[in-house]
């Protein structure tokens, strides 16, 4: 009987080229989630939903203070770097949360952050003083956690390495009365969030 042809073998090798994962991107690194600040009150929080927590607790870390940013104008080396963050009054407290929370994120201590506002106080200083101002002053004194007051306590407020302050009222006169005393309070960066030309008219800086 007549042989049939063999049937065509299909090699492996001769079946199209493999597809092949396409090369990996490097993905934007996303911001960090800043952890949770080890402060004993509870602080109320904003309006506004509440902020996931992250993963796992940040363990402390022994690190330096954090080196000056190069984005922000520099003012004479005898006073603090000044940072200025445009923002609304409307806007200004949110900034300074942000900015705050970046700070902690990058290993700075909350003790070492003082939180101004020209306008309202912020939610937790309010919340703070219903108790009475000994015990409000009590815990600036203790010097453990990120301490707010509003810009006619910063007199009285010691200093700390980074000052944050929220230029988050209409008062122009207030404002001006609060910048010079927070650039006094700040030892090494003074971070402003407001309106960029009326901080360059009270602190002399470059917008």
């Amino acid at each position: 009987m007549p042989l049939l042809p063999e049937e065509p073998q299909i090699h492996e090798s001769a079946q199209g080229p493999v597809a092949t994962p396409a090369s990996s991107r490097v993905a934007p690194t996303p911001r960090p989630v800043p952890g949770p600040r080890p402060a004993a009150p509870v602080r109320p929080g904003r309006p506004g939903p509440p902020r996931p927590a992250p993963p796992a607790q940040r363990a402390p870390r022994d690190v330096a203070p954090a080196e000056p940013s190069p984005s922000g104008p520099a003012v004479p080396a005898a006073g603090p770097q000044i940072q200025l963050i445009p923002a609304s009054a409307e806007g200004a407290l949110d900034a300074a949360e942000e900015a705050l929370d970046l700070l902690l994120d990058s290993g700075r201590a909350p003790g070492e952050v003082l939180v101004l506002t020209t306008g309202a106080r912020h939610p937790w200083a309010e919340h703070e003083l219903s108790f009475g101002e000994a015990s409000y002053w009590a815990q600036h004194d203790a010097g453990d956690d990120v301490f707010y007051a509003d810009g006619a306590m910063a007199a009285r407020a010691a200093t700390r390495p980074v000052v944050i302050v929220a230029v988050n009222g209409d008062d122009a006169a207030a404002a001006a009365t609060a910048l010079p005393v927070a650039h006094t309070r700040a030892g090494a960066l003074l971070i402003v969030c407001g309106d960029p030309q009326q901080i360059n008219a009270v602190l002399g800086v470059g917008v």
